[in-house]
């Protein structure tokens, strides 16, 4: 897996986790371990930007994603896409949920693969369906 990280949010974040968690996410969801992804952290100011951008609606947001290519099966490895994240919607989100910072961040990962992938949480059969998988991946990989 390569998975390239940026940072340019001005905040903390748990990079190195960050690569231990997506590595997880690829062997869980049976992804080729040569798939490429890019993780972004980034400020309200730019969140806001690509919120309005891409999805038409106004102010910040806690991720989005940004697929690129979708492998055929396990044997394709693809460039996945982009995900973004923004630390202080997270920090915000972590608060309220009564969980750590970072616990929501590898939230937010993994529902940004997810989302890559094709998952999505539209209809609430589907969102029940991509909760517990990203919450299921979150969990085996802390006590793994």
């Amino acid at each position: 897996m390569t998975l390239e990280i940026t940072n340019t949010s001005g905040l903390l974040v748990p990079t190195d986790e960050m690569q231990s968690l997506m590595s997880f996410a690829f062997k869980e969801l049976d992804l080729h371990v040569d798939c490429e992804l890019n993780m972004v952290f980034v400020d309200d100011e730019e969140m806001t930007k690509l919120h309005i951008k891409w999805m038409n609606e106004e102010g910040t947001t806690d991720v989005l994603s940004f697929p690129m290519d979708m492998p055929e099966s396990k044997e394709h490895a693809v460039t996945l896409g982009d995900i973004v994240i923004s630390p202080r919607v997270a920090s915000e989100q972590a608060k309220s949920a009564g969980h750590s910072v970072e616990h929501e961040i590898y939230i937010l990962a993994t529902h940004g693969l997810l989302h890559i992938l094709g998952y999505d949480h539209v209809e609430l059969a589907d969102e029940l369906i991509m909760f517990e998988l990203q919450e299921s991946i979150v969990a085996k990989w802390k006590s793994s």
